[in-house]
């Protein structure tokens, strides 16, 4: 069995999120960042701190990472010849649009 190598992209609009996000935010997100490029999505959706979960309504097809209480980013994920995961947003959550 072959394992595909996965890619992470950040976005220009998820990079401005992390500009704004305190620093120990940007911390874990590139920690989680390196280790699915190291590891696999698979690898670290398995991670419970992260709480990976699919979204649904109008983010149907989109997942979330949990940063903390408040932050998340926001990816999807395509598969060609390698395993590319796109960060949408790095955002921190709104709970009054629950």
């Amino acid at each position: 069995m072959m394992v595909m190598k996965t890619r992470v992209q950040i976005t220009k609009q998820a990079r401005k999120g992390l500009q704004k996000a305190p620093s120990y935010i940007q911390d874990k997100f590139f920690t989680w960042a390196s280790t699915v490029q190291q590891f696999g999505l698979e690898m670290v959706r398995q991670v419970p701190g992260y709480h990976d979960e699919l979204l649904q309504g109008n983010r149907q097809g989109q997942r979330s990472i949990r940063l903390n209480r408040q932050w998340r980013a926001l990816y999807i994920e395509s598969e060609t010849q390698e395993i590319l995961v796109t960060i949408l947003e790095v955002t921190p959550h709104d709970y009054r649009l629950t």
